[in-house]
């Protein structure tokens, strides 16, 4: 029996050019990090004893004989690529899935981590990264950038760097002392809407030829927002950049953003919110805001009818916390003289 515990992420800057159709042709930057809200994947062996091989339990159960019967097609496709069977696998989060969070990645990553274990093979976070791409965007078709599998691999805080002939993972190297600001500043909210980050995808893939220009401007402020958090300069610029870049996303595509969303994100800004954004594709989910100490009680009563998440940042990335190995066989019975029937 195996349990991994692997972290969602929340992207600042540069979502979009992380989409292979871009960093391909200019190159794509992303600055991330991973927080203390996970998902766990427990997985163990079948027992022989059921009217079914293999049992999968997420929002559905599924109890099947045939790994081509499964409908979960991440689980499905995961089972085929790693030739797994006759298991029992459970998923868990802290926080709901489609909602801007990377979830499927972070379960796509989780679920490697833990076959990979349960063979008594221990992988890297780069294959891992890999191959969670690969089964996301190729074995399942689904679109999206890769970003997600990699901060939730590997962890921390990151800037992310891609092009056609791979990824760079860099640290963000900051104080405690400023990560810990950095942190107290950033409020979380849930708005409530759900959201397929595949749909919204596939609409910003189509205009990713048309909206060249202002992708390069959301590459470029990785490095601007880097240099502001590695300074010795205010925070606050950093907020004040996550309203220009949101502006520039919504920008995008029309799916980036609702009028509901765009209705809250006003009324945390008329609070004292120095920016913010949707996380993740857009459409619903999360929205994350950069308030000042003093502000944050504005914040948080004018965004009352919201559910307010508070995090701390998490460097860890995907982690076994529980392993026993397993027999794959049941021992065989032996007869006795003497024992009944």
């Amino acid at each position: 029996m195996i349990i991994t515990k692997t972290p969602f992420r929340m992207s600042f800057f540069g979502g979009g050019t992380d989409m292979q159709e871009f960093y391909d042709l200019y190159g794509g930057a992303v600055l991330s990090t991973t927080f203390d809200k996970y998902c766990y994947v427990t997985v163990r062996h079948l027992p022989p004893f059921f009217d079914y091989t293999s049992e999968f339990s997420y929002a559905n159960i599924e109890r099947v004989r045939s790994v081509d019967d499964i409908k979960h097609p991440l689980i499905r496709n995961l089972m085929k690529f790693k030739d797994m069977h006759e298991i029992r696998l459970s998923y868990e989060a802290d926080l709901p899935a489609r909602t801007g969070l990377g979830t499927s990645s972070s379960f796509a990553v989780g679920m490697l981590n833990a076959f990979y274990g349960l063979k008594g093979k221990r992988v890297d976070r780069r294959r891992l990264a890999d191959e969670a791409i690969y089964a996301e965007r190729v074995l399942c078709g689904e679109a999206g950038g890769i970003q997600d599998q990699i901060a939730a691999a590997y962890g921390g805080l990151n800037r992310i760097d891609m092009d056609r002939n791979g990824y760079k993972v860099t640290p963000v190297i900051i104080s405690n002392q400023r990560k810990k600001e950095f942190n107290d500043n950033l409020m979380l909210f849930f708005t409530g809407f759900s959201r397929i980050s595949a749909e919204i995808q596939k609409k910003t893939e189509a205009n990713i030829s048309d909206k060249i220009k202002e992708l390069m401007e959301m590459k470029s402020l990785v490095d601007v927002a880097e240099d502001i958090l590695v300074s010795k300069g205010s925070l606050n610029e950093f907020g004040r950049l996550l309203d220009y870049t949101w502006k520039l996303k919504r920008g995008i595509s029309d799916a980036v953003s609702t009028d509901s969303i765009d209705e809250i994100y006003c009324r945390a800004i008329r609070a004292g919110a120095l920016g913010g954004k949707l996380l993740g594709a857009g459409g619903g989910g999360f929205l994350l805001f950069y308030v000042e100490q003093d502000k944050k009680d504005y914040v948080l009563q004018e965004l009352q009818d919201l559910l307010y998440v508070p995090f701390s940042f998490e460097n860890d990335g995907t982690q076994v916390i529980y392993f026993k190995a397993e027999d794959y066989e049941l021992p065989k019975y032996e007869f006795r003289l003497g024992e009944s029937d």
